[in-house]
């Protein structure tokens, strides 16, 4: 074999090994919230019940954008929600219609700049602010509201109360007072 021929064989072997090696690593692939429409995050819930997570946003929210590139990348969070909630991404402005306990949601002026779907006014009793995240028990009952981009230790707290249920038993300040973060 001539020198010209065992360096592409060597470079193609080592970046093989290389490829392998990256591949038996799960923490460097990153995982990413399972996001799901709202009708699906309902059915999924009467069939296997979990709490819904529901973040509200519009395409020009840069604090929304913010929380997509940050927070909701983060590996602790992205463990949670995926765990613990069925998670929802709900556009404030969209278009569709949204079918949601024997009613038909809508956008009234979908021509109109900036107009508020009904679904995203009902989800955050009128007070539209982005992002805003909207917690649903496993029944689809609506448990609160939490508004503004929050890093991920913060939300990490919040999905802690949220999705194992610990607001059913203690008050905010009982778990704060207990909780320990998984963030580094």
């Amino acid at each position: 074999m001539s020198k010209l021929t065992a360096i592409p064989n060597q470079f193609l072997h080592g970046t093989i090994f290389i490829f392998i090696i990256l591949l038996s690593f799960p923490s460097i692939a990153q995982e990413k919230i399972n996001w799901m429409s709202f009708e699906k995050a309902v059915a999924l819930a009467k069939e296997e019940p979990r709490h819904i997570f529901i973040d509200v946003y519009t395409d020009w929210c840069g604090w929304c954008k913010k929380m997509d590139a940050s927070t909701f990348v983060d590996p602790v969070i992205v463990n949670i929600m995926n765990k613990q909630f069925y998670a929802v991404k709900l556009d404030a402005e969209q278009k569709d219609t949204i079918y949601f306990q024997e009613r038909a949601f809508v956008n009234p002026n979908p021509e109109k700049r900036r107009s508020s779907h009904q679904m995203a006014q009902a989800l955050l009793k009128g007070k539209m602010s982005y992002p805003s995240y909207v917690f649903l028990n496993a029944q689809t009952e609506w448990l609160t509201v939490v508004n503004g981009y929050r890093k991920a230790p913060e939300m990490e707290q919040v999905l802690a109360y949220f999705g194992a249920s610990i607001y059913e038993d203690k008050t905010w300040e009982q778990f704060m007072a207990t909780f320990a973060s998984k963030i580094p």
